[in-house]
Order: structure tokens, then C-alpha cells, then sequence
């Protein structure tokens, strides 16, 4: 105790560099020194005392000297880890000492630069992530998927896209991991879409009511894509996300059953209708013509509309039936040829125009493949 109370009296007078020296031999002392008890007790309160030193050349020495041991004093870390930046940072990205609820605490009240470096600690838990996505900047967030040894749940990699989706580094990334949840890779394609319709110079070059119908379609057709790559346990997530953003429309399901994607459409259909999987399934299998009308009308499709439906569903099944690499240029073209001239119903037309163009572009795609396959064959 002498010996602490000496080093007290000459804290008081000493230079800040001599005092920076003398906290930098006092932390390690601390940690590699065999001390008795009451030594270890001196020693704590007397870098305690250096907490409040004016220079803060003293505290980052103490920092340094103890940030990376989980024998340092819990007290005295908690202290400087809500220092200025170049102090804390030492205590906040080192300290093994620090738990998930001080991470989430100092991510709630500190700043910008504490949350980036608690984004940057090389072993982050799900809750710690979970609160940076929360309160972060698209720079926090940004170091957080950045950092390999951060672990991030799916719903939080979804509430990334819905907050930050707009940044194109952040969706890169995001994109870039495969237990990103179909129903984020959505959103940033809604993100993308959005974006491209805010342009001025496009919107200048196409205008705007045809930009939106373009981008309107391009999205769906990026999520029909989508649906058919998620993994099953996926389906009922982004199925029921379309729904509450109101994107399943008889647009939207006609191109996935024209397309093929009957699991992630059976999953639609169950959403809509309250079916159980195992009825929706059967009817749309093997099920008579009434008896898919029927589903089709309880999932809230008009008659109209519920006719070109079943009729789909009924080429998709002889198409399945014969593996039909054309599946959507065959279902296409046979809704065509048979309602093509059937009414003027809005709902009716709109529909059919969406068939029409999923036909074109199809056949366009079966054009370049025939042609690089020949211009192969001739070299």
C-alpha cells in the first residue's frame, strides 16, 4: 500500500508521458506479476485513479496494457470502454471480458464509431448483430457483414434489406450470402427496382407510366426466378411476405404456374385459400375441373379469371407429364390460342397480355439458344 500511495503522490507531478510509462507497467505488472492480495487491491485502485487522469495518452497506455485479458478488472474495462474512440477501441473490439448485454448497451448509447467497433470484434453473437442491424448506420452495417466472425440470423439479414436495401455495397453483400432469406432477396429486388425508377435520366428516356409497368414486370419476374431456387422451408415465409405487400396478384401466379414453380404456386395457394398442403396439392394434381375452379375461386379469383387458371393447370399437368423442356412457350401459346378472343374483360385482357408477353420473351430466348447452338456447329 506504501508503495501505491508513493506512486499517488507522484501521478499528481509527474509528465503525462512519464505517467503514460507508469500506466502502461502498472497494467502489465497487473496481469504477469505474482502480487499477494492486498498488492492486486492497490494495483486496481490505483489504475482505477488513472481512469480520471486529464491526458488521455494515460488511459489509451492503461488501455492497451489490459484491454486483452479477461484477468483485467471488469470495472475498469466497462470505464474505458466508453472513453473517446481511440481509448475505447482497444476495450470494445479486445475485451473478452465485455458480454452480449454490454455490447447491446454500448451499441444503444454510444456513438457511430462504437458501434462500428463493436461491429468489428472478431467473434459477434446473434443478439449483439441483431441490435447493431437495429440501430445501425449503413457504415456500421456495412463492417458487420464485412466481418466473417459476426454470426447474423436470417430475420436479420431480412431487417437489413428492409432498412438498408437502398445502399448498393450493403445489397452486394447481402446478396453474396446464401442464408439470405428468399423473402430479403425480394425486397432488394424491389430495392433495385425502385431505384431505377427514381432515375430522372431514365425516366426522361422511357417516362415514367412505361418505366413503371417495365419495372413492374422485370420484378416479378425476378421473384418468379427466385421462387423457384428457395429451398421448401422456405416457401411459406415469402409466400406470405407477397401477400402483405400485396404482390400476389393473378399477374404474379399465372407467370409462376405458367413457369413451372407449382411447389412455391401450391404454397400461394394454400396461403390464400387456408387449405391444408395435402388437399391444395392433390386437387391441383389430379383434381376435376370443377374442383379446381372451385379452389381456384376460394383463393379469391373470379370466375373469369379462375377459368384461364384451371385451364393452365391443366397444360401444366400434361406438360409435367411429358417433361416438356418448353413448358412455358407450350402453356403459354395454348392459353393464347384458346382466350385470346374470349371477351374484353379488364381483368381478363390484363391477364392474357402478361401470358402474351412471357410468350414472346420465351420464344426470343429458344432464338439466341438455337442460334449460339448454331453458329457452334458451323465453327
Amino acid at each position: 500500500m506504501v508503495i501505491v500511495e508513493a506512486f499517488l503522490r507522484w501521478v499528481e507531478t509527474a509528465k503525462s508521458g512519464d505517467r503514460a510509462r507508469a500506466a502502461s507497467a502498472l497494467g502489465r505488472a497487473y496481469l504477469q506479476s505474482e502480487m499477494q492480495p492486498e498488492e492486486r487491491k492497490a494495483a486496481e485502485m490505483a489504475m482505477t485513479f488513472l481512469l480520471d487522469d486529464p491526458s488521455p495518452k494515460v488511459r489509451l497506455a492503461l488501455a492497451e496494457a489490459i484491454a486483452w485479458s479477461d484477468e483485467a478488472p471488469r470495472s475498469l474495462i466497462l470505464a474505458l470502454a466508453e472513453d473517446q474512440p481511440e481509448i475505447a477501441c482497444h476495450a470494445v473490439t479486445c475485451s473478452p471480458l465485455l458480454t452480449d448485454a454490454d455490447l447491446v448497451d454500448l451499441a444503444g448509447r454510444g456513438s457511430e464509431v462504437t458501434r462500428m467497433l463493436i461491429a468489428a470484434r472478431s467473434s459477434l453473437s446473434r443478439a449483439v448483430s441483431a441490435a447493431l442491424v437495429e440501430i445501425g448506420g449503413e457504415e456500421d452495417v456495412l463492417c458487420l457483414l464485412e466481418n466473417e466472425g459476426a454470426s447474423i440470423a436470417p430475420h436479420s439479414l431480412k431487417r437489413i434489406a428492409e432498412r438498408l436495401g437502398g445502399c448498393c455495397d450493403i445489397r452486394n453483400l447481402l446478396l453474396d450470402r446464401d442464408s439470405l432469406p428468399a423473402d430479403a432477396r425480394q425486397l432488394l429486388t424491389q430495392h433495385v427496382s425502385d431505384a431505377l425508377v427514381a432515375l430522372p435520366l431514365v425516366q426522361a428516356a422511357i417516362g415514367f407510366n412505361r418505366l413503371q409497368r417495365i419495372s413492374r414486370e422485370a420484378t416479378q419476374s425476378a421473384v418468379v426466378s427466385i421462387a423457384g431456387e428457395i429451398q421448401p422451408r422456405e416457401i411459406d415465409d415469402l409466400v406470405e411476405h407477397l401477400r402483405v405487400h400485396g404482390h400476389l396478384t393473378p399477374s404474379f401466379l399465372m407467370h409462376a404456374l405458367c413457369s413451372g414453380k407449382v411447389d412455391f404456386f401450391a404454397g400461394a395457394v394454400v396461403n390464400l385459400t387456408g387449405c391444408s398442403e395435402k388437399r391444395v396439392r392433390s386437387i391441383l394434381a389430379t383434381g376435376r375441373m370443377h374442383a379446381v375452379r372451385a379452389l381456384y375461386e376460394t383463393a379469391g379469383l373470379t370466375r373469369e379469371i379462375s377459368t384461364i387458371f384451371v385451364e393452365a393447370t391443366l397444360l401444366w399437368r400434361e406438360a409435367s407429364r411429358k417433361a416438356s423442356a418448353t413448358m412455358l412457350s407450350t402453356i403459354c401459346g395454348r392459353l393464347l390460342e384458346r382466350f385470346r378472343h374470349h371477351g374484353a374483360h379488364d381483368a381478363v385482357k390484363e391477364l392474357l397480355d402478361m401470358v402474351e408477353k412471357l410468350h414472346i420473351a420465351e420464344q426470343r430466348q429458344s432464338a439466341r439458344a438455337y442460334a449460339s447452338q448454331a453458329a457452334l456447329v458451323a465453327a
